[in-house]
């Protein structure tokens, strides 16, 4: 019996270790297997590999040759390139903004920077450099927290905008010519012919006086032509005062009460801009004012009303004067602001010219609304501000 044992255990030993030597074959060969799919994946991933690094060599050096025409394009434009940074120190400028503002701006403190170097023009976002005129675009850097500010040389188009301007002006006044010499004619004719009766040995003193008025109140008139005719050919100088909007309705109503007073026109005044203040000319905006009140009391007839508001929209200052007459017909109101243009035999046709050049001399316009037989309205829109606190 125990003879059977021993000869069956070597065959047990041969099977476990036959079975042994299959289990590290297949493990082999999985292991074989499995190296050869690494070897295959590190292949590829070192072929991909190469492709992403080909791929950012590429865009690199797209980038690249982007900033070098970039800096090429920065260094040849016209006009100024100030970037600031979030501290709002000047941290690049491209060679035409050193030009303008210093070689050494680099790091400078941009508001100190302004405000010793720009001088504020009667124009927004215009700024006067020493001799040159700029104009100033600024735009945000999202991502780095500054600005970039770009500034435009404008010396040029500023001066050739003035004389187009004026060019302009004296080409409506040469188109009217006739026109004007024949209204300068008639009130000249008119005083010398009441001057002549003043001569008159028989004329007693009360026909004397008469004359005398008379003629005066014709040679005042001609000095009123002549006056709108140089305000119209040179343009108004608008100034950079801070003018009160109620001032400027008390002066402009101070100077229309008498005359409405004369006329038998009842005048009213209403308005709801206090601490409100206009930046410009005293003198230009009132004349301006002035001469649309007068249009108003020349439309009324006696009984009539002339009505002076103020108030603010959307940031605007609105100051609206109102008649009662017979309104304005529709195909005169596309020309009522041209030079010369008048539906008044005594009239330049300058009044409304020179309003509507004063108004948009201070950045706002004149609108106009009117229906035959209910009477008009003009509005003067300007920008406004509030009166600083003293």
């Amino acid at each position: 019996m125990n003879d059977a044992l021993e000869t069956r255990s070597p065959d047990l030993k041969a099977q476990e270790l036959q079975r042994a030597f299959d289990v590290f074959n297949q493990v082999s060969a999985e292991l074989t297997q499995a190296y050869a799919a690494l070897q295959g994946r590190v292949e590829s991933l070192t072929t991909e590999l190469a492709v992403a690094n080909g791929e950012l060599r590429r865009q690199y050096q797209e980038k690249e040759a982007l900033s070098e025409r970039l800096t090429l394009l920065l260094n040849a434009l016209p006009a100024g390139v100030v970037v600031l940074d979030s501290a709002a120190r000047v941290s690049e400028a491209n060679p035409a903004a050193r030009a303008m503002l210093g070689e050494h701006v680099l790091g400078s403190d941009w508001a100190r920077l302004a405000g010793v170097r720009l001088m504020p023009t009667d124009a927004p976002d215009e700024w006067q450099l020493g001799p040159q005129r700029v104009s100033i675009a600024e735009s945000p850097l999202d991502s780095a927290g500054g600005r970039i500010l770009l500034l435009h040389d404008i010396t040029v188009a500023h001066g050739l905008k003035a004389d187009l301007e004026r060019n302009q002006r004296l080409a409506a006044m040469g188109e009217m010519a006739a026109s004007l010499a024949h209204q300068l004619r008639t009130p000249l004719a008119t005083a010398l012919l009441y001057s002549a009766n003043l001569a008159q040995p028989a004329l007693s003193d009360a026909a004397r006086a008469r004359f005398a008025e008379k003629a005066t109140a014709q040679l005042q008139r001609l000095e009123r032509l002549i006056q709108d005719v140089l305000l119209f050919a040179r343009g108004e100088s608008i100034g950079r005062e801070a003018v009160p909007v109620e001032q400027l309705l008390g002066e402009a109503a101070h100077t229309l009460e008498p005359l409405c007073a004369e006329k038998g026109v009842a005048f009213s005044v209403g308005a709801d801009v206090a601490g409100t203040i206009i930046m410009g000319s005293r003198k230009a905006l009132c004349g301006a004012l002035v001469n649309l009140l007068e249009n108003a009391l020349q439309a009324c007839d006696t009984g009539g009303a002339v009505t002076l508001a103020a108030g603010l929209d959307a940031g605007r200052v609105r100051i609206g004067v109102r008649d009662t007459g017979p309104g304005i017909p529709l195909e005169a109101q596309a020309r009522i602001f041209e030079p010369f243009f008048t539906t008044r035999g005594q009239g330049t046709g300058l009044g409304l010219a020179i309003a509507l050049g004063v108004a948009r001399a201070h950045g706002g316009t004149i609108e106009v609304s009117s229906q035959p037989g209910e009477g008009s309205e003009f509005v003067l829109l300007l920008p406004g501000g509030t009166q600083p606190a003293a």
